[in-house]
């Protein structure tokens, strides 16, 4: 066993664990969800990160030696490479704004840095405060690591969309000419074909991955430097630009100081914004899986338009049975996100005066919310969208049976005529065409030319073809 002690008292330590008395008295305090900090993704790695890059530029000022400047980088460096994880146990969820989080890390950095100089973990040479913590406070570096965090899994998530309208994509190419019926309402509406249908879905898939990108460059902005209350009290001189181009350095990416440090500790109305837009990429994937859930809906006794690969069997009673698991999953990746999106929105409101506390409870949530998506989208790509087929000649059978094709001969001559069409072919279980023809409107091969459902899809078609009958009845 070893010791350490801070200004509530001493405590007893595993000789095998790095942390310190902080990280232990957290440890105990905190223990509710089971849910460690170190598994929100690029959170840790980002705290360790920006530890490294002060200690550069602090020994670049003159204020650390070059024994203790190479030993915190190569503890830093193994914390970001996940060598050390088991050394951050502490709960996700913490009181005092993210301290025991910075603590942990700095307690961690500075024992394994003492190991390396001296062969054996504690504090003899460098300190977790002194040394790991220099030019710094929980204030900024937890703001910042966050932002770090984020703009991270932007790019992550910028992956998994990419790989996902990729798949849709393939599924536009694949029927862009196969049929369907669309729906309002739940109801039938006018013809459209699987390629139309699928396009709406890519559009929004690039339309999200470009806002995401736009994202990126305000996550890029951080506190950091702003210490505890922006002030920048604590720093050495030259340390505030030395310790971005740093971060830099040790990223491989490019963070620049906020142009208001105290509005970096103030506010968190960026995290609202990230939120909103996971929340808004959740909400429609959830939208199109309930599309795929009803259109794939019977087999036998439902729609049955859309088939889904069957990945599991989907009743413990029923023999045969199979559920669309996957869209059922998007279904619920995006319920957790609204919840998450709610708890975010108030953590960011929570704030009060000169700093937000509740950053604990914000990054768990994006972090999720995140993770979710980065995920859900791959599964969703390769284990449904992928697989999935339309039944073409179900399609093609409600497409010709359905009285909303009655909307062109209304085009042409009149609502009230294509009302009394489309009553007709419902009353006496008819096709339109057949409605058409029986009410002598059109001749057969005219009506032939009128109601292709391949007309009604392109507006170019659609209205030369509006144009030409309104000329030959003279209803111009």
């Amino acid at each position: 066993m070893r010791k350490d002690s801070d200004f509530l008292g001493e405590c007893e330590l595993e000789d095998s664990v790095y942390y310190g008395v902080q990280t232990l008295r957290a440890m105990r305090n905190f223990a509710v969800s089971g849910v460690s900090h170190y598994e929100m993704d690029e959170y840790i790695k980002s705290v360790a990160y920006i530890k490294k890059a002060a200690v550069l530029a602090n020994h670049e000022c003159g204020a650390i030696s070059e024994q203790i400047c190479e030993a915190v980088c190569k503890a830093a460096d193994e914390v970001v490479a996940g060598k050390l994880g088991e050394n951050f146990p502490i709960d996700v969820f913490q009181g005092g704004g993210g301290t025991s989080t910075n603590m942990n890390v700095n307690e961690v950095i500075a024992c394994r840095a003492n190991e390396l100089i001296t062969g054996k973990k504690g504090y003899d040479v460098v300190h977790p405060n002194t040394h790991v913590n220099m030019g710094q406070s929980t204030n900024d570096v937890i703001p910042a690591a966050m932002k770090m965090s984020v703009h991270a899994n932007l790019l992550k998530l910028g992956e998994s969309l990419k790989h996902f309208k990729a798949a849709l994509s393939k599924k536009q190419k694949e029927h862009e000419n196969a049929l369907r019926l669309g729906r309002t309402c739940l109801q039938d509406a006018v013809p459209m074909t699987f390629g139309q249908y699928f396009s709406g879905y890519v559009s929004f898939a690039k339309r999200m991955k470009a806002k995401f990108s736009t994202l990126l460059d305000e996550a890029s902005e951080l506190p950091l430097g702003a210490t505890a209350i922006g002030t920048s009290l604590s720093v050495h001189e030259g340390y505030l630009s030395k310790v971005y181009e740093k971060l830099n350095l040790v990223t491989g990416k490019k963070f620049k100081m906020e142009e208001n440090l105290f509005d970096g500790l103030q506010n968190a109305d960026f995290y609202i914004e990230i939120s909103a837009n996971l929340k808004r990429l959740a909400t429609t994937l959830s939208k199109i899986a309930t599309d795929f859930r009803i259109l794939s809906s019977g087999p036998r006794a439902g729609i049955n338009e859309l088939n889904l690969p069957a990945v599991q069997p989907g009743s413990s009673i029923m023999p045969g049975k199979v559920n669309p698991v996957i869209p059922e999953l998007i279904n619920q990746i995006g319920y957790q996100i609204c919840g998450n999106d709610v708890a975010i929105t108030m953590a960011v409101e929570g704030g009060e005066l000169d700093l937000n506390v509740w950053e604990p409870v914000i990054i768990k949530n994006l972090c999720e919310s995140f993770k979710l998506l980065q995920n859900g989208l791959i599964i969703f790509a390769d284990k449904c969208i992928d697989g999935l087929e339309p039944n073409e000649q179900i399609c093609a059978k409600f497409v010709n049976d359905s009285t909303a094709l009655s909307t062109i001969i209304s085009s042409i001559f009149g609502y009230k005529v294509g009302t009394k069409v489309a009553r007709k072919a419902f009353k006496e279980d008819k096709s339109v065409k057949e409605a058409v023809l029986k009410l002598k409107i059109l001749k057969p091969d005219e009506a032939d030319e009128v109601l292709d459902p391949f007309v009604m899809i392109y507006p170019q078609k659609s209205a030369s073809i509006i144009k030409k009958y309104k000329k030959l009845y003279d209803l111009t």
